[in-house]
């Protein structure tokens, strides 16, 4: 069978993709040969096609995906044809078919559209390693999350009300303002035209919050350091404007004994038994109500120069899902 497929020879500008018609191969022991219905899109995946994360040459792109089962390799045993799945992060996702290992696919429940699947999976496993496992959120905590009116902000504005949290967004623009506050988040700053450290201070009596969730990395940083509470948790976990600053352990000292972290999804979910929890906690969350997943753009593969080139330059609010 052939399949078009995303492919990059080069890392840089999103014009460095190009889409090539390829022969998809049988499904190998261990894997299993899916149908793509829905492709998710992820901030990752700019950073891989620009060269911020490297990759090796020639290569694929796209981490995760939705889909039905086609054929099953030999060993796979918890999966047959026609089943709906969902992976990330498997790169390799900017295609109609391909072959995943068969351990990071997780089958989507009862109840739960493709579009949603592909669209929560990366994006709520994120939040759920982020606000349970590497700093557990918990009820009546003061809580400042970047990016707030984009896929993982969304995902975790709505989760951390559901724990009881006062969610404090930043985000930038009026319109984005609006959206943060109609996804979970008791206030949110306009990063453009606010002092964030200052508005937080305000808004939390001078105390501070307990953690910051920083995806925006060396344009904030100050800010995100002077928006926390004494031996408060400053959680890294994306760069968009570059490279936070290299962090001297006395500044963490003079700012309150703070405690400064970069994790990242991979470390959260390279176990299976740690990729179902977290994705059976996302679909749980979905299932019940609690997260409301917004798909604002619904693309086809064949644009997906003009998609990345949006993405990153941050017109799009919300999710958005490639059609291959």
């Amino acid at each position: 069978m052939k399949t078009n497929v995303v492919i990059i020879n080069e890392q840089g500008p999103a014009d460095v993709m190009e889409i090539r018609e390829v022969e998809v191969n049988p499904p190998g022991p261990g894997e299993v040969l899916i149908e793509q219905t829905a492709i998710g899109l992820n901030y990752m995946d700019v950073y891989q096609r620009s060269g911020h994360y490297p990759l090796a040459l020639p290569s694929g792109l796209g981490l995760e995906a939705a889909g039905v089962v086609l054929e099953v390799g030999e060993g796979v045993s918890d999966l047959a044809k026609g089943d709906r799945v969902v992976y990330g992060p498997v790169l390799g996702a900017y295609a109609r078919l391909r072959n995943v290992p068969a351990a990071r696919l997780v089958k989507i429940p009862d109840g739960i559209d493709d579009n949603t699947a592909a669209a929560v999976m990366m994006k709520g496993m994120t939040v759920e390693y982020l606000m349970c496992r590497a700093y557990p959120v918990k009820a009546g905590e003061d809580v400042l999350f970047y990016a707030a009116s984009g896929g993982v902000g969304h995902i975790a504005g709505q989760w951390g009300k559901n724990i009881g949290a006062r969610m404090i967004g930043v985000t930038s623009g009026p319109d984005n303002v609006r959206h943060a506050l109609e996804n979970g988040y008791a206030d949110a700053i306009d990063r453009k035209s606010e002092d964030i450290a200052g508005r937080v201070r305000e808004l939390t009596g001078d105390k501070g919050v307990s953690v910051v969730f920083d995806s925006v990395g060396k344009a904030t940083f100050e800010a995100s350091i002077d928006s926390l509470a004494p031996r408060g948790y400053f959680m890294s976990f994306g760069s968009t404007t570059g490279e936070a600053p290299p962090v001297p352990p006395s500044l963490l000292q003079h700012k309150g004994s703070l405690y400064f972290c970069r994790p990242t999804l991979a470390n959260y979910v390279s176990a299976r038994d740690d990729l179902v929890h977290s994705a059976s906690k996302v679909f749980e969350l979905v299932g019940s109500g609690a997260i409301k997943v917004e798909i604002t753009q619904q693309r086809p593969l064949s644009e997906i120069v003009d998609v990345h080139r949006a993405f990153e330059a941050g017109e799009t609010t919300g999710s958005t899902i490639l059609v291959p």
